[in-house]
């Protein structure tokens, strides 16, 4: 223990001492000035080590015997965040909620020391706050520059910081008042003064298409740019490609084969067919996925620059792919009527859709059609805008639909969980600002691919697991028996039935008896948060929401790492015999492939937020219809019917009474003349206000606003 550790301990331990900041601390024992640095690190450790604590006023104090747990904070864009504490002794500690004026300038990523408040409950997670900052994730940040008074400062996108940070010199790259910038930040913001940052990239004007959407790369360290070797390696591999070479492979050529994808999509993964033997009854479907791993080898720069990258990044109007547009838009890419290379599971099926075979193999293939989405939906319901199609292609189209449905029924009687969250999808004017949006859907098209995918990823899970190879699954735990009660105690409130919450097709029903209830969006959001999440592990565990006891992703190499590793294990095993992966290996990989894909979810859902908010600063004072989303002491969260895009309500707006939480139904209820906001209601909003730096919308009730018209003024 130093010199400064005593110094400090000394002072808090007296019988005198009454709880005071740390500048104020520093200079009574001397160490202000050139000291203060040493003595802001030994108070960092004080409190990592429980000596000492940091309260609400950001004052010393004896430590209260509370001990201190370490976590890594997740900030949420309305301000605060939760902190996953590390496991203790081998055993998880549930999520701590942060406030914001609990955060001590933390940021995302970071890890953090901290220390609970209040006990959680089955309704709520226990809430805490940092005490100290132990290690930071980044030191680059996103944020708009401002002036006053000659100085500058930029005001940091998102709720991170409470303050704008002071910029030392913003004349090195031309800012001016309203750009993005990306800035270090040399001294991070504390109590006592203000954090400092360099800019070191001028983004553009704030509100401008482009712009925007290089903040949320910048803000999530995206990598936009390959490295000139991984270039020179796909142009080569490109410029030996051969499509007269079938060696070892077999011809699929002739078969009829389709592909089915998004209308914007740019790369093409997967391809099917299927068949029916009329006299036994039996299906064989073919899965063909293109075979990547043929094309990008293992240790050479290709193949480093995707396992770095882990996923390709889909962002409104912008692609970041895994691997360079040589090989996912063309020479991978399954386009029609070209001659590509696929790694091909063969399952045939009884005729109820139980699995007799399966077969891998190497393949050629050559796509005969390509559809959309929406061109196999209009085709299935025989619409006018139905497109003229072949009449093999048809009635392959025909078989693939009662193929699909087949095993639909089967994996929804297993216990299959299936929510219904639809993903936001913007609409853009010629200049590439938001003219509007609506919700994805998940028709009977979408269905039918899903549905062959599912089964092949499946198939070779199980293939690969009767080897007794260590291979890195696509695992879904079991949910917490804790969450499962709160999800159940929730619907309750909602008037829905339900006895066991532990019993999937008790789920199944609520989740098919709200899917057409104004509520829908509460219950369906509620039951994702009782689940856990989806991770890429060596684990031997199932797939809960699937249903299934032994799962991968294979079918789509193109754009996630995970599915290359099984391509080559495949590949392998067809080879040799062998299909052996190193287990130490697939575990840092199944953290690193999970990481980078939960980093490209919430940069996607960042700039999704940020355009539809822009697009929505355009309607102040509108009014519109929404569905409480969610409730709470300070308020309530709404998101428009006919718009996927969610704000505020707070409790101060509601001015025609005064409301009282309730926890336990989930709602707001006016003491005088009961009325009342809960979860799943419908109602008329205006939109207040738009902050699209802090990323949040407020809304007023209208009914409330009405209210307060009708009662008389008082002088």
């Amino acid at each position: 223990m130093g010199r400064i550790h005593d110094k400090i301990l000394q002072a808090v331990n007296k019988q005198s001492y009454q709880p005071m900041k740390a500048r104020i601390l520093a200079r009574r024992l001397g160490l202000a000035g050139g000291a203060y640095g040493e003595f802001r690190a030994a108070l960092n450790d004080l409190v990592q080590q429980g000596r000492i604590e940091i309260n609400n006023s950001q004052a010393i104090r004896k430590s209260g015997a509370k001990p201190s747990l370490k976590g890594t904070y997740r900030t949420m864009s309305s301000g605060g965040g939760f902190v996953k504490p590390s496991p203790v002794d081998g055993v998880a500690s549930p999520e701590i909620r942060i406030f914001p004026e609990n955060s001590n300038n933390a940021a995302n990523g970071d890890l953090v020391a901290i220390q609970i408040i209040r006990r959680g409950n089955s309704d709520r997670p226990p809430t805490g706050q940092i005490l100290s900052v132990l290690e930071r994730k980044s030191h680059q940040f996103v944020g708009t520059y401002w002036e006053k008074g000659g100085e500058g400062f930029v005001k940091v996108d998102g709720a991170v910081f409470s303050q704008s940070i002071v910029i030392g010199d913003p004349t090195t790259k031309n800012v001016k008042p309203g750009d993005k910038v990306v800035f270090d930040m040399i001294h991070f913001p504390s109590p006592e003064q203000r954090g400092e940052g360099v800019i070191t990239e001028l983004l553009g004007p704030q509100g401008d298409p482009g712009v925007e959407t290089l903040a949320i790369i910048r803000a999530y360290n995206l990598p936009d740019i390959f490295p000139p070797d991984v270039l020179d390696e796909a142009h080569h591999v490109a410029e030996n490609f051969s499509e007269e070479d079938f060696d070892g492979r077999v011809d699929y050529t002739k078969h009829t084969v389709v592909t089915i994808d998004p209308i914007d999509a740019k790369d093409f993964d997967d391809a099917v067919q299927v068949e029916l033997d009329p006299a036994s009854g039996h299906w064989t479907l073919w899965v063909h996925i293109a075979d990547v791993a043929h094309f990008v080898k293992q240790g050479g720069a290709l193949d480093r620059e995707a396992r770095s990258r882990a996923t390709s990044i889909y962002l409104p109007g912008k692609v970041i792919p895994m691997f360079p547009e040589t090989i996912s838009n063309h020479l991978a890419s399954l386009q029609q009527d070209k001659i590509r290379y696929v790694q091909t599971v063969v399952v045939d099926f009884d005729p109820k859709g139980r699995k007799t075979t399966v077969t891998f193999e190497r393949g050629v293939i050559k796509v005969k059609k390509r559809f959309h989405y929406e061109q196999v939906m209009a085709f299935l319901d025989k619409t006018p805008e139905a497109p003229e199609v072949p009449e093999d292609i048809g009635a392959m189209l025909e078989r693939m639909k009662t193929l699909a449905l087949i095993l639909r029924g089967r994996r929804f009687r297993r216990g299959a969980l299936e929510l219904d969250m639809p993903e936001p999808k913007l609409e853009f004017d010629k200049d590439g600002r938001v003219s509007g949006a609506h919700n994805s859907v998940n028709d009977l098209s979408h269905q039918i691919i899903e549905e062959f995918m599912l089964t092949a990823n499946e198939a070779v899970a199980e293939h690969l697991h009767s080897l007794g190879v260590k291979f890195l699954r696509r695992i879904h735990p079991d949910p917490e028996p804790t969450k499962q009660k709160a999800f159940a105690a929730f619907v309750r409130t909602l008037g829905y039935q339900i006895d066991n919450a532990e019993d999937r097709f008790t789920l199944q029903r609520i989740l098919a008896e709200s899917s057409s209830k104004p509520e829908k969006h509460a219950v369906h959001y509620a039951m994702l948060r009782s689940l856990k999440q989806a991770v890429y592990s060596e684990k031997e565990e199932g797939h809960y929401a699937l249903a299934s006891t032994c799962y991968c992703h294979f079918t789509s190499p193109i754009r996630r790492y995970p599915d290359l590793t099984i391509h080559r294990q495949l590949t392998r095993w067809k080879r040799t015999g062998k299909a052996s992966y190193d287990e130490t290996e697939l575990m840092f990989l199944g953290e690193h492939c999970s990481g980078m894909e939960r980093r490209a979810a919430l940069a996607e859902r960042d700039l999704v937020k940020v355009k539809l908010l822009e697009f929505m600063s355009k309607q102040l004072g509108e009014h519109k219809m929404a569905i409480i989303t969610g409730v709470a002491e300070y308020g309530f969260f709404a998101q428009i019917v006919d718009l996927p895009v969610e704000g505020m309500v707070h409790i101060t707006t509601l001015n025609d009474d005064n409301y009282l939480f309730d926890a336990e139904s989930h709602s707001l209820t006016g003491l005088k003349y009961k009325r009342r906001f809960r979860l799943g209601d419908k109602i008329e909003v205006e939109i207040a206000k738009v902050d699209i730096v802090k990323k949040q919308m407020d809304l007023r009730p209208v009914i409330a606003m009405e209210e307060q018209k009708k009662k008389p003024n008082r002088k």
